[in-house]
């Protein structure tokens, strides 16, 4: 018994020490991430993420969208997740974004419920400022989507979108803004080009309290509405709060009112939950 005790001690501390090992480059690792995401943090501007408009801003969390519109004909179609996902920051100066596919619910008749489309975004920041200095920031949008949508609940070819995003803020006041196309890669004649045009409007009342409104306009170059314009007005407010270090609850809600006379959807009403880490 004490010989196979004396052989076994060795091979316990060595297993111990591996552990040890391990367990200390794991957390280096996870320490070494979150360090650099908290130095590209601090180089930009502190405003919240509007509640439609893609921020400039480079973020690191968990966010799910829902969303209700009420379409021309009075009915009511409602969207789990909106595609919105898990966003991360491997580099200074990137964000990359991997977006679950949103459900959709019809509530007619025709309508089959079913998954929308998958997408993905890649951020790269060119300039940023925090409020101590300029307080502004230029980045670039490149996004993507799969068609894997059931039951037309997406479209039939994948696209890309490169988008231009901008800010700036002044005292508590800042602006958000986005300019992208949206290009398919096949059936360019039957899904267009649309041009997305996005501008946020906040005011930081306090520590926790963002309200906003946002003018979120569609140009339709090609396709079936080739040539309308929609746009809508997106009144909302946005909270945020810390909760441990940099794990936080980000929650908003607003409502798209239609002001263009072409409109696919009215007052839709917008719900965000996000956790920062």
């Amino acid at each position: 018994m004490r010989t196979a005790t004396s052989l076994l001690s060795p091979v316990l501390i060595v297993t111990a020490l591996a552990a040890g090992l391990s367990s200390a480059h794991a957390q280096s690792f996870v320490d070494r991430w979150q360090d650099r995401v908290n130095r590209t943090q601090a180089e930009q501007p502190r405003w919240v993420t509007p509640l439609v408009t893609v921020t400039p801003r480079l973020e690191q969390e968990f966010r799910t969208d829902f969303l209700r519109q009420i379409t021309p004909t009075h009915t009511d179609t409602w969207n789990y997740g909106n595609g919105k996902g898990l966003e991360l920051i491997p580099a200074r100066r990137i964000e990359l974004i991997f977006n679950v596919p949103p459900y959709i619910q019809h509530n007619t008749r025709t309508g089959k419920d079913g998954f929308g489309d998958t997408t993905f975004l890649l951020k790269y920041r060119f300039y940023a400022s925090n409020e101590e200095h300029k307080s502004a920031i230029i980045t670039a949008f490149l996004g993507g989507s799969i068609p894997t949508g059931s039951y037309s609940n997406g479209v039939t070819d994948a696209s890309v979108t490169p988008t231009l995003a901008v800010g700036k803020g002044v005292g508590p006041f800042d602006v958000q803004s986005t300019l992208g196309a949206t290009l398919p890669v096949a059936n360019t004649d039957k899904l267009g080009r649309p041009i997305a045009w996005n501008t946020a409007l906040q005011m930081k009342t306090d520590e926790h309290w963002w309200p906003e409104v946002e003018f979120n306009t569609t140009f339709y170059k090609g396709g079936p509405n080739d040539g309308k314009i929609q746009n809508f007005v997106s009144p909302g407010i946005v909270s945020r709060y810390r909760l441990h270090k940099r794990i936080g609850v980000t929650l908003g809600a607003g409502i798209q009112i239609a002001t263009s006379e072409f409109h696919t959807f009215n007052h839709g009403l917008v719900f965000t939950a996000r956790m920062p880490f």
